[in-house]
């Protein structure tokens, strides 16, 4: 019945928002979903999506516990070196123009990183940077743009000065910077992707995935890169066999689109 219980879940969250939880890790989702639903006081999941339907905050709270919204700036700190020292300045020897996208972005930071990185090789103003998520909270943070002291611990000083306005415990992002970045929600599974990004950001959100489903999003990453693009992933998360996927390795969770 259990079981019964949750697929009928799972069928009920499809139909009313299209997010496809049997693309995820059962285990991992249910685990996760169970001890939400039972905080709520809720006995089936029947009667947690009811709740859900009718409460927006409770549906938040979901997809908040869904797609582990765990971000922070600089993550894997000497990764972002390789991009800020070796791939960006590549692409921007043959265009300034460059079109970014950080994919599944959460609360922002991952976006807001690359964007400081872009205005210290001066070609933020000329560039163009998309980041997406499919929960709506998580978007609505990353716009607000303020953060705890927990989230900014990898922040070199002088971006810290540059970028950031400290009030107490929390720093906001500047203005300046909020301005150049186009957030959007997105349902990286079913949604059609835009094409020609020289860079795509996905990182840390692959590993909540099924095989089948990592199989589609690999595919439809390079089908978006412009040859000679990159694809930057995560630290738990590298590509095996990406020649299926017309990507090559070009750095230690880098791959780049085959001309």
């Amino acid at each position: 019945m259990e079981d019964q219980d949750f697929l009928l879940f799972i069928k009920k969250v499809k139909d009313y928002t299209s997010i496809d939880l049997a693309q995820y890790k059962e285990a991992q989702m249910k685990r996760r979903l169970t001890t939400l639903r039972l905080k709520k006081g809720y006995s089936t999941f029947t009667a947690f999506f009811d709740a859900m339907a009718k409460d927006k905050e409770l549906f938040y709270e979901f997809l908040d516990r869904m797609t582990i919204n765990v971000s922070e700036f600089w993550r894997n700190p000497n990764r972002w070196e390789v991009l800020e020292k070796t791939f960006l300045p590549e692409m921007i020897r043959k265009s300034r123009k460059l079109k970014c996208w950080s994919a599944a972005c959460s609360t922002g930071e991952e976006p807001y990183t690359l964007a400081m990185i872009l205005a210290e090789l001066n070609v933020l103003k000329d560039a163009h940077v998309l980041a997406t998520d499919i929960d709506e909270g998580a978007l609505g943070k990353a716009k607000t743009g303020v953060y705890s002291d927990r989230s900014i611990r990898d922040v070199p000083q002088s971006y810290l000065k540059k970028y950031y306005k400290q009030e107490n415990l929390t720093y906001s992002i500047t203005d300046e910077l909020k301005r150049e970045i186009r957030y959007q929600k997105q349902n990286l599974l079913t949604d059609t992707f835009d094409t020609q990004f020289d860079l795509i950001i996905c990182r840390n959100v692959m590993i909540y995935f099924t095989e089948e489903a990592k199989h589609l999003l690999y595919q439809k990453f390079s089908n978006a890169l412009k040859p000679g693009g990159i694809l930057f992933v995560g630290s738990t998360e590298q590509i095996f066999s990406p020649g299926q996927y017309d990507l090559e390795p070009a750095e230690t969770f880098f791959y780049r689109r085959k001309s």
